[in-house]
């Protein structure tokens, strides 16, 4: 693939073509497959999604689409990106459905958001909500500290304990409201549908 190209996995559940255009606004050529070649190859990932972990695992499992992003990781300079159900799939196994093995390209677990008479929020969590971004984060350079971001889901990515870079939010509790990890990047929110904030994510993505 071109350099000007980026590759947004096409397995039959995501924003797809809002993606894409949030891609193609910032200068850069979307190409939206599923062809495992293509993806084995490209440099640079978006994997979108919308629904159900274990129906959107079953999918890329039988379409060996899981093979083909680790083979495009095996390259340094490979970077990917998870968004909304997308980041979620990057994580270690989600009980939506049921328990379910994602790609475990980070090892957080992915559990449904919870309410409390102390939190009685409502689910799912659709809306703009702020984020707390660290000091040394990569995806929210030159973003402002108080800046929101678009967010739908029932489920959340619990944070751990480890080398990944963090922002989060709260609805309820605090869950990962993106990650940063060698090469993998996610986000909970939709940064496609964030407005300028959002697009200035993607942008850093790409940079």
């Amino acid at each position: 693939m071109a350099n000007n190209e980026v590759l947004i996995v096409d397995y039959g559940m995501g924003n797809l073509w809002s993606v894409a255009s949030a891609i193609k606004f910032l200068g850069k050529t979307p190409v939206v497959t599923s062809d495992l070649s293509v993806i084995s190859t490209s440099e640079t990932l978006i994997l979108p999604g919308v629904g159900s972990f274990r129906r959107a695992m079953d999918t890329i499992r039988k379409q060996s689409i899981d093979k083909a992003i680790f083979d495009s990781l095996e390259n340094p300079n490979t970077k990917l990106l998870g968004i909304c159900l997308g980041m979620q799939l990057l994580g270690a196994s989600s009980t939506e459905d049921g328990p379910t093995a994602g790609l475990g390209l980070v090892q957080n677990e992915v559990v449904r958001l919870s309410k409390s008479e102390t939190s009685p929020i409502k689910i799912p969590h659709v809306g703009f909500n702020k984020v707390q971004m660290p000091n040394d984060s990569k995806l929210f350079e030159q973003i402002p500290i108080d800046a929101s971001f678009y967010f739908v889901h029932s489920y959340a990515m619990q944070i751990l304990n480890d080398i990944s870079i963090y922002t989060t939010t709260t609805y309820g509790h605090q869950f990962v409201a993106a990650i940063e990890s060698g090469q993998v990047f996610g986000t909970q929110f939709h940064p496609e549908k964030s407005q300028k904030n959002g697009l200035k994510v993607l942008e850093n993505f790409l940079r």
